[in-house]
């Protein structure tokens, strides 16, 4: 087994307990008032677990109007978080493309809307 770019591994159990779902994007909004260029979103994770607000810094890659339906990954399970006005409860998960901009983490076929990530 190789070790990972920083060196540590990881238990199966510490994966466990970070609880990535999927979820569809309801609404999105700008967020003229963050720090960082950041689109508000509302994702809807299903029965279980509801619709909750996540702020993005996607702005490169996306526009509010064209996430609607959108189905995205993210971690549920953070403690919510103040952005200025705005409570973000979740973490929308994305990858760096080459000059930084965010890529979101979203699934290549639909899934139920809070789907658990294994």
């Amino acid at each position: 087994m190789s070790d990972t770019q920083d060196g540590k591994l990881i238990e199966y159990s510490d994966f466990e307990a970070v609880d990535i779902r999927i979820g569809a994007i309801t609404d999105a909004q700008p967020f003229p008032e963050a720090r960082n260029p950041a689109i508000k979103l509302w994702i809807d994770f299903g029965e279980e677990i509801g619709v909750r607000k996540s702020s993005a810094q996607i702005t490169k890659h996306y526009k509010p109007e064209e996430l609607i339906g959108k189905q995205v990954a993210a971690v549920v399970n953070f403690p919510p978080r103040q952005i200025g006005k705005f409570m973000s409860e979740v973490l929308t998960l994305g990858f760096p493309d080459e000059e930084g901009g965010v890529v979101l983490v979203a699934p290549t076929l639909p899934v139920p809307n809070g789907g658990k990530l294994f």
